[in-house]
């Protein structure tokens, strides 16, 4: 399965170009070019995409995965939850998208039991355990996603940025 698995990574909203407001056209042209490498990824014949459901990047390519499943039902979405509860306390239209994509995805793996100061590090490492590529969004190396990266190279994932 993992020669056929694509994970994520990227910036939550308030990392990204005006806070990740969808409406905005520098945040469109983002998501454009991260759609893109999903499909490019979906022609070269990978089946199962992992998100690690943070806000931002990761519940867009959820939701472009699930949108993409309509159309080739090969497709699987894995949700690498960090932790049980996680996301209890999320409100409006992220606990919404969240609730949503966790009851269409394939299947939810929780990495950790409790919330613990590693456990999100933890989710990270588990996805590209279980991946042949990472997709990551990012402009700064110094975070989650920049370590995610730097775990990615050192285990010989492929990785595929798209830097803003």
């Amino acid at each position: 399965m993992r020669e056929k698995t694509v994970c994520f990574s990227g910036h939550r909203p308030e990392k990204l170009p005006f806070n990740g407001d969808e409406s905005i056209f520098e945040v469109k042209t983002l998501m454009s070019r991260l759609f893109r490498e999903i499909n490019s990824a979906i022609f070269q014949g990978y089946t199962t995409f992992v998100s690690g459901m943070a806000k931002g990047v990761d519940l867009w390519a959820a939701k472009y995965i699930i949108e993409q499943k309509e159309k080739n039902h090969s497709l699987r979405l894995i949700c690498a939850v960090p932790y049980q509860g996680y996301g209890k306390g999320w409100k409006g239209v992220d606990k919404w998208d969240l609730n949503w994509i966790l009851y269409k995805a394939d299947e939810i793996v929780h990495v950790s039991e409790n919330y613990s100061p590693y456990c999100l590090k933890k989710r990270n490492e588990y996805m590209v355990d279980n991946s042949s590529k990472l997709i990551a969004v990012v402009s700064d190396f110094n975070s989650g996603t920049g370590h995610t990266v730097r775990y990615a190279n050192k285990n010989n994932v492929e990785v595929r940025l798209i830097k803003f």
